[in-house]
């Protein structure tokens, strides 16, 4: 008998994840987006990012939720934080944070991170005190400080915050 072996294919599946930085920009000092509106502020500017890199060392800590090893921390409203840095250091998957010499951390807004359907989105507002200085990196992280797992970083020149502005910062995980 003659055995019929098929030449060997590369492997793929369809598991694929997309990230999507948003910073949007109002005048004055609010709380949260919907306290901006609220008020009948509009933002002056908004920009969208695509992508960015994932760390290893929040991959690590994602594998380890799901599958339940060692005592994980989750990225939820009482860990989560988005951390704006002044770094335009070239993202690698070995950082273990923001690489400015100047960082901010805020947490969640109330109700994020969300997850509808595919997507976990993660929000904070940066009030009129808070990261001013010029933002090149982001990252998310399930501590107070880049003490946490960072899940992810982005380089991106987003200009720089000043006392007068409240600058929204929202980043969103599509996994498709």
């Amino acid at each position: 008998m003659v055995e019929k072996t098929e030449p060997a294919k590369p492997l793929s599946d369809g598991l694929k994840f997309r990230t999507r930085w948003t910073i949007a920009r109002y005048r004055g000092d609010f709380k949260s987006e919907a306290e901006a509106i609220a008020k009948g502020a509009k933002p002056y500017l908004v920009t969208v990012v695509e992508g960015n890199l994932g760390l290893n060392e929040g991959i690590t800590e994602l594998l380890n939720l799901i599958t339940g090893t060692g005592s994980p921390t989750a990225w939820n409203n009482a860990n989560a934080r988005i951390g704006v840095g002044n770094s335009n250091t070239a993202a690698s998957p070995t950082q273990t944070g923001l690489q400015g010499a100047s960082k901010a951390f805020k947490a969640m807004d109330s109700g994020y991170p969300s997850v509808t359907n595919q997507t976990a989105t993660f929000k904070a507002t940066f009030g009129t005190s808070e990261g001013n200085f010029a933002w090149e990196e982001g990252t998310v992280v399930n501590a107070a400080d880049d003490s946490g797992k960072n899940l992810n970083r982005k380089v991106t020149s987003q200009g720089t915050k000043t006392s007068s502005d409240t600058w929204i910062a929202t980043m969103e995980i599509t996994v498709a």
